[in-house]
Parts: C-alpha cells; structure tokens; sequence
C-alpha cells in the first residue's frame, strides 16, 4: 500500500512538471556549462615567438620562396636552355670544311704531278745520257788496243827519213784515233789519264795497282798510269788503274 502510494505521488509530480512551460525551456535551453582547460607546462601545437626585438638573430628567409631567388633561378634557367642551331649556319660551316678539304687534296695533286714531272725529265735524260753505256764499255777496249799500238812505234825510227812507210801509217792511226775520240766525247765519252796531272788518288775514279816509293813525289800522287779511265757524261764507267807513290 505504502509502496503504492509513493508511485501516484511520483506521476503526479511528473505530469505537473510537464505541463509547466518555464521549466521545460529552462532545461531545453540551459546554456552549456565550459569546463576550464586543465593548467599544462606545455601547449600542444603552438608556436612561441619572442615578445622583444631580438637582434642577434635575424629571421632567415627560405631562399627556395625568395623573390629575388626565384627570378635569378628562372634566369639560370633561360641560360642554359641551347638556342635552336641556324640550319644556313650550319650548312655554310660543312661548306667551309668541304672547300678546305678540296683546297687541300688540290694542292697535293699538283705537289705530286710537279714531283712526277721532275722524276720523268731526270730518268728521261739519265736514260738518254746513259743510253750508250754497254756500247761504250764495249768500244774502250778497241780504244784501248788502238792506243797500245801506237805506243809500239819507237819515237827513233818515226823521225827517221828512211822509215817514210812506217810514218805514214803512224800518223793514218793517230788521226783515226784523235777523230774517234772526237766523236766519242760529242756522245758524252771521254778517256782520262791522272798521271798527266799528278792527280792525287781518289778512290771514286782510280784504281790502284801498286804503290812505291818515289823521290820528289808526294805521298798518295798518282805517278804513273797502267790503264786509261773512262768517263760518259761525268759517271765513270771505267776507273783508271794507276801506280801511287808511298814514301812513308
């Protein structure tokens, strides 16, 4: 019964409150109740700056979002992009290189005919002045015994009147031999005797036999000739063999 009483009593409390307007908008629209931050040493994202004029340390700007920076970086930039090549340039060079190397062989062309044309002339005169060679080497030999002939003769019995014959067929042998010699220098041939001169030895064109003493002769003279040399247009086809005085 107790219990029963209380529970009416409750409801009638309830549906009086209800119906009272000024309450129920007191607590539809109570103001929230701001609960005070707790006191901490620290306070989570934020950031402190200094209240005075700090002058040691300057604030440093980011050179990455710097203006100046920025425009010297774009400039850099213009630098280094390569300027499109000028195709007429371009093929003017290849021209200049083209007409240098042309310029170049040209020259070498004409150095080389140049020196073509002067070992031509040089073989085609040695091959002329030289072309008689083996018929000379060939002929000196009847040079040769011509002149032995003459030597023969005795110079007595030449002068003698009673030898009129043996005169006449000398001087015949001397002018075949001097008109022969005569045609063989025009050709280039020419026949050398070193003793005439006393001719000092010179290996390029003598030929020494032997060497002896002889007084009133320098050392290394030629002082007597065994056999005449030959020359044909100054090259020795036959070096003269000659005796050479050694008094030492």
């Amino acid at each position: 019964m107790i219990q029963r009483s209380l529970f009416r009593q409750s409801r009638a409390i309830g549906s009086k409150l209800s119906h009272t307007p000024s309450l129920q908008s007191a607590r539809l629209y109570s103001p929230p109740t701001r609960i005070a931050p707790l006191p901490t040493s620290r306070a989570f994202a934020s950031r402190w700056y200094s209240s005075g004029s700090d002058t040691t340390n300057p604030p440093t700007t980011n050179p990455a979002t710097s203006p100046a920076d920025s425009s010297e970086t774009s400039a850099s930039e213009a630098e280094t992009v390569p300027e499109p090549e000028d195709p007429v340039k371009r093929e003017l060079e290849a021209k200049n290189k083209e007409v240098i190397d042309l310029k170049d062989k040209y020259l070498r062309s004409v150095a080389d005919f140049r020196n073509l044309q002067e070992r031509t002339k040089r073989d085609v005169s040695a091959a002329r002045d030289f072309a008689i060679t083996k018929f000379a080497k060939d002929l000196i030999d009847s040079v040769d015994n011509l002149d032995r002939a003459l030597e023969t003769v005795p110079a007595e019995k030449i002068s003698a009147d009673e030898n009129k014959d043996l005169k006449d067929l000398y001087d015949g042998l001397r002018m075949t031999e001097r008109i022969l010699m005569q045609t063989l220098s025009k050709h280039g041939l020419q026949r050398f005797d070193p003793s005439e001169k006393a001719e000092r030895f010179d290996p390029n064109v003598h030929e020494a036999t032997f060497m002896t003493k002889v007084e009133g002769k320098e050392d290394g003279s030629v002082f007597t000739t065994v056999q005449k040399g030959f020359q044909l247009n100054g090259r020795v086809i036959r070096a003269a063999k000659v005796g050479v005085v050694k008094n030492t």
